[in-house]
């Protein structure tokens, strides 16, 4: 028999994720051309060209304070939702959520005709895919948001957190892809009722550990 392996799917992602980032910085920093290859751009996208980058772009990071806020967002979020689903089920999963969120960032902007020129990169949509599918299938779940010392439920965090980005960028005019968060957000609503739907007693015995009962 095959043995099974142990190695973490959250830790393999941040070591590539790092990877990329270590990697593709200082050819950027040589030629910050070769972006075009790498990162998400809607108006190239629609017209047929570097259709690759709905995913590479997952992989890649603005700066080092943008990999680290993922990175750790990954570690607990991911690490969390692995245990449950379980490996295969996850990177399916967070790489799905990736591209949807890739894929909602571009309609969105030829919709609104925004962003078209802009490009987004980042593991955040993939990110918030997860803490849609932890919000559904653990809602009372007491997490920390940033520096706030007090514990709230994960449905509500992912509200805040979400709505808290959102304002931030329109006040402080951050270049922050909301709606590919909001892309990933959804997808992991929608799996996450799926998986309630499905699962419904494995789900509810799920919460009853966690709550101690």
């Amino acid at each position: 028999m095959a043995r099974r392996s142990n190695a973490s799917i959250t830790l393999i992602l941040i070591i590539i994720t790092v990877a990329v980032f270590l990697i593709t910085m200082p050819i950027l920093y040589v030629n910050q051309d070769y972006i075009k290859y790498f990162a998400l751009k809607p108006s190239v996208i629609i017209h047929g060209q570097y259709v690759w980058t709905v995913v590479t772009n997952i992989f890649m990071h603005a700066g080092v304070g943008h990999l680290f806020m993922n990175m750790i967002s990954l570690i607990f979020l991911g690490g969390f939702l692995e245990k449950i689903i379980g490996k295969r089920r996850f990177l399916l999963f967070y790489l799905i959520a990736g591209i949807f969120a890739s894929l909602f960032f571009i309609l969105t902007s030829v919709i609104f005709n925004t962003d078209m020129d802009v490009y987004a990169v980042g593991a955040s949509g993939a990110i918030f895919g997860i803490a849609g599918l932890v919000a559904v299938l653990t809602p009372k779940l007491p997490v920390y948001i940033m520096f706030i010392p007090i514990a709230t439920p994960m449905w509500l965090a992912v509200i805040i957190i979400l709505g808290l980005m959102w304002f931030i960028s329109i006040i402080a005019g951050l270049p922050i892809g909301n709606t590919a968060h909001l892309g990933g957000l959804v997808c992991g609503l929608i799996y996450g009722f799926y998986i309630r739907t499905k699962y419904g007693r494995k789900v509810r015995l799920l919460n009853r550990m966690l709550a101690g009962k």
